[in-house]
């Protein structure tokens, strides 16, 4: 009987040591599970500014990029639209544009496009914390600087597209009353979303959690597609605006969007909806490929990135 004590007692302690290793990882699968299943969409914009304008570290930066977007943006346009003829404006409208119903059910989602990286910023703070205050404030960064460089284009020749006058629904209204509708090419909305799937793609890969949070970045990626095509669902863009977006985001960051991936992004443009019919969405990607691979060649061998683009704007028709 005096024998026998160690040894329960060795069992007991092998017993408890399975449980707890047990435990860890059932914790950990838990754990795992909640990231696998963890939404961006889910994240609340509110917090995030708060918590971005509360960070010293966060602050001057969101503030310059703010004072950017206002500046590239809404002041140059406001201005455009107050002193006609100050800055020439061309059609950017294209026949395809015609086989793309209007669905207007898709304003929200073509709305979403500021709230769309701003959540993917929250994300990233609440879910790292200090680890990517350094990559939120250069995305942060990147963002005023999109402004900035649509602005280079636009400053020297604004474009429209022909949009229907739908106020049915208080967005539409919302849109006509804010909105001179003057800076079509290159598209903002189709900058910022490409920006944002792909910069998150690669703050992930710098802290080594890429592998982990997939799913987010697929969210991010398809969600970017979403918008993309919401732009054409409800005439906000024309066809030609799409490539012209994708090249200044070539242009702006070659590495994380160079031409291999703009071609698998246009692959999948309207892969996943019925509508328009498959033989003009073949047709309406073969011509936003087209038009990009041009840019890039032009701007080979032009002086300044947006000479391809301002180009291209001063053959269309004016308004």
């Amino acid at each position: 009987m005096t024998e026998a004590a160690p040894i329960e007692r060795i069992a007991t302690e092998k017993n408890a040591t399975v449980s707890i290793a047990s435990a860890k990882i059932a914790g950990a699968s838990i754990a795992g599970a909640r990231i696998a299943t963890a939404s961006i969409a889910e994240e609340s914009v509110p917090l995030t500014i708060i918590r971005v304008l509360g960070s010293p570290y966060l602050r001057i930066t969101a503030l310059r990029c703010i004072a950017s977007i206002f500046r590239n943006f809404f002041f140059l346009q406001s201005r455009a639209a107050f002193l006609p003829g100050l800055i020439p404006v061309s059609r950017a409208d294209h026949p395809l544009d015609s086989r793309i119903p209007f669905l207007p059910d898709k304003v929200n989602t073509y709305l979403d496009f500021v709230a769309f990286w701003v959540r993917s910023l929250g994300f990233l703070l609440r879910t790292f914390g200090r680890r990517t205050l350094e990559p939120a404030r250069n995305f942060l960064e990147s963002m005023g600087a999109l402004y900035a460089k649509a602005a280079e284009v636009y400053g020297k020749n604004l474009s429209t597209t022909d949009r229907p006058f739908y106020i049915e629904r208080p967005r539409f209204f919302l849109i006509h009353a804010m909105d001179p509708h003057l800076m079509c090419i290159p598209s903002l909305h189709v900058m910022v979303v490409i920006r944002t799937y792909t910069l998150f793609r690669e703050i992930l890969k710098s802290i080594g959690e890429e592998e982990l949070y997939l799913s987010q970045a697929d969210e991010l990626y398809r969600g970017a597609l979403a918008i993309t095509e919401a732009v054409l669902y409800i005439k906000q863009h024309s066809v030609n605006c799409i490539p012209a977006a994708m090249y200044a985001m070539t242009r702006f960051d070659p590495r994380l969007y160079p031409p291999g991936e703009a071609e698998h992004f246009v692959a999948d443009l309207f892969s996943e909806a019925n509508k328009p019919a498959k033989a003009d969405a073949d047709e309406i990607r073969q011509h936003i490929l087209s038009l990009y691979h041009r840019f890039l060649a032009e701007g080979e061998t032009a002086s300044d990135w947006k000479t391809p683009l301002l180009d291209f704007l001063r053959e269309l028709p004016a308004r």
